[in-house]
């Protein structure tokens, strides 16, 4: 596979992760209530996430209610809204940078200046799983802590949300994908740094010496 076809693998690995973080940022379903002990009602199931709360219900309909009060959420949801926000950001300028330093685009000139874009690029998508990486793992640690936690009553404790698991899942992908084009654009700008030496063939002239044009 040529270095090119790699950038592309990767950029598209970068976008996909992009927009699995936006999808988990937007999904309530971060928390979900869990059945458990003498907790066996389930004609109601309550959904957490970073801007709003939903209660499904077994007939199929749904409510949701938007948090009232930002400074009155935990700091762990305050942390997870902000740290999306700007990972979604980030995936869209790691975008715009990746495609104007890609092999595929001519908005640049080939050389180190637009290998160096490209890096930039892998490296903002890096910077992005990292990020998305911190909330999500929070989040984990308080619903596995709550769980086993005796004195947490079983109506009050909650399961990782399908929500968690995407953005696992967009976590990998933009990691992946930064590093796929980061390695792509280093390999081939070490191919490039090589100086190529040209050589002119010596051809004596008919009266034994080498002709003076064949060196330069």
């Amino acid at each position: 596979m040529t270095s090119a076809a790699v950038e592309i693998l990767g950029l598209g690995l970068g976008i996909l992760g992009w927009v699995g973080v936006i999808l988990a940022c937007g999904l309530p379903m971060w928390q979900v209530s869990a059945f458990i002990d003498v907790n066996i009602v389930v004609a109601q199931t309550i959904w957490e996430g970073l801007w709003m709360n939903c209660v499904y219900e077994s007939t199929g309909q749904m409510q949701c209610k938007v948090y009232d009060s930002i400074l009155a959420l935990p700091p762990e949801v305050q942390a997870g809204r902000a740290l999306t926000v700007i990972v979604a950001l980030l995936g869209l300028v790691a975008l715009m940078v990746t495609v104007v330093g890609a092999q595929c685009t001519n908005c640049i000139r080939p050389g180190k200046m637009k290998s160096r874009i490209v890096i930039a690029g892998g490296a903002i998508y890096i910077l992005c799983g990292v990020l998305v990486l911190i909330p999500l793992c929070w989040f984990a640690n308080i619903v596995i802590s709550d769980f086993y936690d005796p004195t947490v009553p079983s109506s009050q404790k909650r399961e990782m949300g399908a929500a968690l698991y995407i953005g696992w899942a967009a976590t990998a992908l933009l990691l992946f994908g930064g590093c796929l084009i980061c390695c792509c654009s280093c390999s081939q700008r070490d191919e490039s740094s090589f100086p190529v030496k040209y050589s002119a063939p010596r051809r004596p002239t008919s009266n034994g010496e080498y002709d003076k044009k064949n060196y330069v």
